[in-house]
Order: structure tokens, then sequence, then C-alpha cells
């Protein structure tokens, strides 16, 4: 199968019907044409947008995805109710996708990559998938024992229905529309630009093995959540900006909410961390270490060292490639093979791609050994063939 036929069974997995209540809400934007704006339905709009941009970053996100602070049971209800008047599905769903998006995140599977699904698919597609529709909840386990949360995932539109409810009795029908259903477009879009456009416009201070990013404005929209290169290098801080200048008002309230007792327990990046100067995992040295060796095209390099060999020297390595299994990397470092590329123009390389890091040798090194390989198993394909 072909990618472009993978990425189009990806986009046929969408569910067109279940978009159609997501339409009517921008559509309904447009009702205020007939009912008017008023300040009162603006103040509205404008408090619904930061509370629930809060309630997103402090709650769907730093909370019950990424455990990076504590509170009471009573709290947590609070913070699912109002994460879940936003109308982004349930706490359990939110919770378990995004931890899915954190084990793969821009690889083939990744819920939201706009490398692999592109970005219009990654900003808003995703969410109407099939393969989408329901949560793994062996991901959720520490939420799915509350009962209170799994009422709200079963009846996930209740706390939306009660705000609109509200916005509509305290300023009539121009509450419904502006006071409630802008602010709630504009959540959308504020949110879903965290999952597309922060994995392609910014800067990445840190090596992460993805392509997430540090993006100032969404910083600024998102009340803090646009620092995400920081929080994929550093997943369970509460604080994502790290810089005294990286903007982030959720953690600040979170820092005040903990004054009170209301939170405890706010974990924040160490001081290695901090200043870049830890070691990375070995998952992320892989990814990134794949990303580098991509950059120099095997396919290519073979063919070139195969118009470089005369045919009986062409045979003779491939029949030592073929003999040598799975030391074929090792053998095409040893011989005078054209061609193939040596350490310090990976290293060039890495530079240029990679942040600081002190895993840059491990990083070439592992690419080093995905390149030769792929170069050896291009060179050995006639035989096999």
């Amino acid at each position: 199968m072909t990618a472009d036929t993978d990425a189009d069974d990806v986009h046929d997995d969408i569910i067109y019907p279940s978009t159609i209540p997501f339409i009517l809400v921008h559509l309904g934007c447009f009702a205020a044409i007939w009912t008017g704006v008023t300040w009162q339905a603006l103040a509205i709009c404008v408090t619904l947008y930061w509370l629930r941009i809060f309630a997103i970053g402090a709650g769907y996100h730093r909370y019950f995805s990424h455990r990076a602070y504590t509170t009471s049971r009573a709290f947590q209800f609070v913070l699912a109710f109002l994460s879940q008047t936003t109308t982004q599905k349930s706490v359990i769903w939110w919770a378990s996708k995004h931890r899915h998006h954190h084990l793969h995140s821009d690889t083939e599977i990744d819920v939201h990559s706009p490398r692999h699904h592109g970005f219009l698919y990654s900003h808003v597609g995703w969410i109407f998938a099939r393969r989408h529709d329901g949560p793994d909840l062996a991901k959720v386990t520490d939420l799915t024992r509350y009962p209170e949360l799994m009422w709200l995932h079963k009846y996930e539109q209740v706390p939306a229905i009660v705000l609109a409810l509200l916005c509509f009795l305290i300023a009539g029908w121009s509450g419904l529309v502006v006071g409630f259903l802008w602010s709630t477009v504009l959540v959308y879009h504020a949110t879903f630009c965290i999952n597309s456009l922060a994995h392609v416009s910014g800067r990445k201070r840190y090596v992460t093995g993805d392509d997430s990013r540090n993006n100032w404005l969404l910083a600024v929209f998102t009340m803090g959540e646009g620092w995400h290169n920081n929080h994929h290098a550093y997943q369970s801080s509460v604080r994502q900006g790290f810089k005294w200048w990286e903007i982030d008002p959720t953690y600040y309230l979170l820092q005040a909410l903990s004054w009170t007792g209301l939170v405890w327990d706010l974990k924040t990046p160490p001081e290695s961390v901090l200043r870049n100067e830890q070691r990375l995992g070995a998952k992320v040295i892989n990814r990134a270490a794949e990303d580098l060796a991509a950059r120099f095209n095997s396919e290519r390099i073979a063919a070139a060292i195969a118009a470089a060999l005369h045919t009986p020297e062409l045979s003779a390595l491939q029949d030592t490639l073929t003999r040598a299994r799975h030391r074929t990397a090792e053998m095409l470092t040893i011989l005078p093979v054209p061609h193939i590329p040596n350490r310090e123009e990976l290293v060039h390389e890495a530079k240029a791609m990679f942040a600081r890091t002190k895993s840059l040798d491990e990083i070439v090194d592992r690419a080093y050994e995905l390149l030769i390989a792929s170069v050896g198993a291009r060179l050995m394909a006639p035989i096999r063939g």
C-alpha cells in the first residue's frame, strides 16, 4: 500500500455526520446578525474565553493528562466540569488521546501529526475519525476509578448545555450566541493550534524527537500552552514557560491556587532541564537519529555506489554484504566503498538540525548506523530480488 493510499484511508475514516454539530456551532455564530451584539454578551464572551482556556490548560492538559499537580477530589470534579464546558469531549477521552500523542508524537500513529496527516487533519479532522471516537481506557486507569468522572464521560455534553443555558438566562439570545458560541469557537481553534501550528511554526530549544515548537504568540492566546517544545522536553511540569520572559498565566494562577490550598505538589522541571543539560532517553535519541538519517538519501547513495563500481566489483560487494548478514553496516564502514557519508558530515547536519544537547554524539552514532544499514539493504536488493 502506498503512502498516498494510507493518507486517503486516514481521511476517509472521518465520521462526517459527527461533524454536523461542530459545523452548526460555527454557523450559529452568524446568528449575531439577528440577535445583536450587546456589551453584556461581549463581556461574557471574553470572560468565558479566558476561563475556559485556563480550564483546558490547567484541567484537561496539565492535570488530567499529565498529573502535573495534585488537588482534592471535589476540585478535580470542578476542573472536569469546567473543562467539558468547552465541548471538547470528556476528560477521559481528552487525557487518553493526549497521552497517546506523547507516546507517539509525530510518528505515523500519532493521533494528530501535521508531518504525517497534514495540517487540517491535525488541526481538527482527527477529532471526527472513527478510530479516535472512543478513549483507550487502559491509558487512563487513574481517572476511570472515579465514578463522577465516568458519569461526565457518559454525559459529556451536560456541562456545555448548563453553561449555554446560563448564558441565555443572563443575557438572552445575544448571551447564547455571542457569549457562549463565539467563545466556544475561539477556544476550539486556540486549543487546536497547539496540535497543529505548534508542531509547524516556532523555535525548538530542546531535542524531543518530534516537531514540537515554542510559539510565543500561541502562548499569549492559550495562557502558556504555546511553550510546546518546553512541554515535550519535560511533560510532567506544571510550568511550561521555562524562562522568566516566557509568559505562562496558567502556571501563575495555579501557583496562586496553591497558596489557598486548593492545589498542591506543583511539579517543576529540574535544573538540568532548565539548563538544557539533561541526557536524552533512548526513544528520543532514536527518533532524532531517524530524522537525521532521513536527511541523507540512502537510495541515492546506494545508486551512486553502484554506478561508481564495475560489475565484478559491485557483485563482490553485494556478495560480501549478503554473507555478512547483520554486519552489513560494519562491513560498509570497513570496505573502501565510495560515496559513503562520513561521520563528520552527519555531525555538521545534526548541529544545523537540532538544538544544543549533551546527547548529540549518541544521536549521530545511531543515525550513522541507521543510514549505513539502509544503504547496505538497498545495495543488496538486486541479489535478494
